[in-house]
């Protein structure tokens, strides 16, 4: 037995040494790219905040843009960097910051309204949301840049003084509408809502898009850091004579289909110059009966060569999406053992709960996927892909089913009220077809997995991610036809604005803001442009043709038909070219959360999760509730959950930190066990990933507490907690 044992722990031993470090190699002490770092495994070397002293946490500074929106329509989902002393962060009203890592105190602030006539007329127009931004600086150490997105514009700003680049692009800045080898309907939305990534002198960018049919495509682009001039482009909807035309049946799709893109973030394996780009869903988001095929490369982790765009491997996680199943977080980059092998992998969270895990040279999965049969029973038009891969391993972080056994008991009348509305819904299996009888979707359109995405502990392997889990239900109707008057308000309303503020106008909750009496707050001109522009998540619709956009807001008011705008050039229909949303014949009734009439998620708790995932061995080691409500915690109801966005951090001094509850607090976990050892309440929830760490000595841990998610108030503040001097 001894033997077998010293065979044993040899055998570790030199698994163990014959492989690169990654904590060693990198350094994890700053936080100087989105994510923590380009292998995007948000973890921090420091170990000077550690379990045994973590309680001592207390603020080390704050700081206040004071630009949130007082109506709670406002967010700040920023993780800031850190280089060199300095913290480049961005305001809800995407005001670019520098300021003193330490103290917190303002170096610069950069206001791309100043440089932006639509939004110096109307400021609200950069009420949007940026995650973060890309710091780059010359060999020389002479030219440092500041790179980030506001709206459709990526502006280079030079990171000493805040000013503009004006030699890159535009006089500063470059505009991601353009350049993409092709052309799209009317003004089609393209913007940028997470920070892309640099490789060499490149800057790597997604983007995002609309959902609806029209949407512009997702293609990824590379551009010169210097110049701004567009260095490769890789179509996600590919070309003739790419890897993957042939796949779509209709040869034709890539002139006219979009979405595809790439709006959550990428990783970079910066030594074998490889970038791994995970994807959302082909435009119109619950019909695919104009987009026939498995959709490549829509729903799919892409690996390409950084230097030159060139197709490498794929592979594709929801095949015909029909639920809105984007790859929603950049992927992890983790060196992991197994089966007495070493090997270099990219691990993908989703929506759905499941944790993909593939040989990041090759695509190769390192454990097993099935692909399983899935529900055929569909919308006439309609042609579901008749399986869909799950993982064998590892186990999922959320959970998978939901039943009539799964409601809510937090009290016979809650149940009861639950039970009513979950008798409704017909379908409940995942990868239900969405039909007109209604289906579940759970975990939810906001996941199991999101944006905020997961961290990865080089030195154990081990995968911390956050998780919701609430139900969803989704319901088609039928869109409006060519003999119902298409240039109506209502139509146009059906036709863009249904899916997010539902049949009646009312929307749900402030994602999704009611839209009844809109005109007791905002006069025709505001309703104008905030259709122009778009606002919060809310995308801007300038593809809209002028009289159909004229006839929405005498919808929306009550009032009679003005037939024009005022100065407006009338692009309705001159030409008798149809849009391609006259392809799309069902529309759905909206994002409609499972809660009670106060506000609780339908489900028996939790309701939001924090999990441990071994990536060695593909196991869940631990699962425990995230955030609670004070008012349940007085009827002695142990902690829920609630439901989150943002991401964790985990750090070699044995923690986790994590905000993203609705709560409004910030918390560390033992992350051997999950054990909560502190917490502390913010001005604002914090849907946002922390930042971590240290300068002159001192660990900090900071936090953009931004709100105005699932019923927050708005906040326009950072903290910064560090333990005591």
């Amino acid at each position: 037995m001894r033997n077998l044992v010293w065979l044993v722990s040899l055998s570790t031993l030199l698994i163990l040494t014959s492989c690169k470090d990654p904590a060693a190699t990198k350094d994890y002490n700053t936080w100087a790219t989105y994510a923590g770092s380009k292998d995007g495994i948000r973890y921090s070397a420091n170990t000077q905040i550690n379990p045994d002293n973590v309680s001592r946490l207390q603020v080390a500074w704050t700081y206040s843009t004071h630009d949130k929106d007082t109506a709670g329509r406002s967010q700040n989902q920023c993780n800031p960097v850190m280089v060199d002393g300095i913290l480049y962060g961005l305001s809800p009203r995407l005001k670019l910051f520098a300021l003193n890592a330490a103290t917190g105190i303002q170096q610069w602030l950069f206001d791309p309204a100043s440089e932006d006539t639509a939004a110096r007329n109307d400021p609200a127009v950069l009420m949007k949301v940026s995650r973060g931004v890309v710091y780059w600086q010359s060999k020389d150490g002479k030219d440092k840049r500041i790179f980030y997105n506001a709206g459709n514009r990526t502006y280079a700003i030079n990171a000493v003084d805040g000013k503009p680049v004006r030699s890159f692009g535009k006089g500063g800045y470059i505009d991601l509408s353009e350049h993409l080898d092709r052309q799209t309907e009317g003004d089609a939305y393209v913007s940028g809502n997470t920070p892309g990534i640099i490789y060499k002198d490149l800057l790597i960018m997604g983007s995002r898009v609309a959902e609806s049919a029209d949407a512009a495509p997702g293609h990824i682009r590379a551009f010169d850091v210097r110049t701004g001039g567009r260095r490769w482009i890789f179509h996600t909807i590919p070309h003739p004579g790419e890897t993957g035309y042939d796949t779509w049946p209709d040869k034709d799709a890539w002139k006219k289909l979009g979405g595809a893109n790439s709006w959550a973030g990428m990783s970079l394996d910066e030594e074998r110059g490889i970038v791994y780009v995970p994807t959302g869903s082909i435009g119109g988001d619950f019909y695919g009966g104009f987009r026939k095929g498995s959709n490549l490369f829509a729903n799919s982790l892409v690996a390409l060569d950084a230097a030159t765009g060139k197709y490498l491997w794929h592979y594709q996680v929801v095949h015909h999406d029909l639920w809105d199943r984007d790859l929603a977080a950049n992927p992890n980059l983790v060196t992991l053992h197994k089966d007495g092998k070493t090997i270099d992998a990219v691990a993908q969270i989703t929506k759905h709960g499941y944790i993909f895990l593939f040989d990041r040279t090759n695509g190769q999965p390192v454990f097993p996927i099935a692909e399983r049969a899935v529900p055929q029973e569909a919308l006439p038009g309609e042609t579901p892909w008749p399986t869909q891969p799950v993982p064998v391993l590892p186990e999922p972080f959320a959970r998978q089913q939901f039943s009539e056994e799964d409601l809510t008991d937090l009290s016979p009348e809650a149940h009861q009220e639950m039970l009513e509305q979950f008798r409704k819904v017909k379908y409940s299996a995942m990868f239900a077809p969405p039909s007109k009888e209604s289906s579940w979707i759970f975990p939810g359109f906001d996941g199991g997995g999101e944006w905020g995405g997961a961290a990865v502990d080089p030195e154990t392997q081990i995968l911390y991610v956050n998780s919701t889990e609430l139900p969803w239900t989704l319901t088609m109707i039928d869109a409006p036809g060519e003999g119902e008057n298409d240039a109506t308000g209502h139509n146009t309303y059906n036709k863009y604005c249904i899916s997010c503020h539902g049949p009646e106008l009312k929307g749900n909750g402030t994602s999704y803001p009611s839209l009844v009496n809109i005109g007791r707050k905002y006069p025709r001109d505001q309703i104008r442009k905030i259709i122009e522009s778009g606002r919060n998540m809310m995308p801007s619709f300038r593809q809209i043709p002028d009289e159909e956009r004229a006839a929405l807001i005498d919808f929306l008011l009550h009032t009679e038909s003005t037939a024009k705008e005022p100065g407006a050039q009338v692009r309705a229909n001159t030409s008798g070219k149809k849009s391609i949303l006259d392809e799309v014949p069902y529309t759905m009734t909206g994002y409609i959360r499972f809660l009670d009439k106060d506000g609780y998620p339908g489900i028996k708790p939790p309701w939001g999760t924090l999990n441990a995932v071994d990536l060695n061995t593909g196991k869940l080691l631990w699962k425990v509730p995230l955030g609670e409500f004070e008012a349940l915690k007085k009827r002695g109801i142990p902690p829920t959950g609630t439901q989150v966005y943002g991401g964790p951090v985990v750090t070699k001094g044995g923690l986790i930190f994590v905000a993203s509850t609705q709560d409004e607090k910030i918390r560390a976990f033992d992350k051997k066990t999950g054990r909560q050892l502190w917490q502390a309440a913010l001005p604002a929830a914090g849907y946002a990933t922390p930042a971590v760490y240290s300068l002159e000595g001192r660990q900090y841990v900071v936090i953009a507490c931004g709100g105005g998610k699932v019923g927050s108030k708005s906040g326009d503040t950072y903290v910064a907690f560090a333990l005591p001097e």
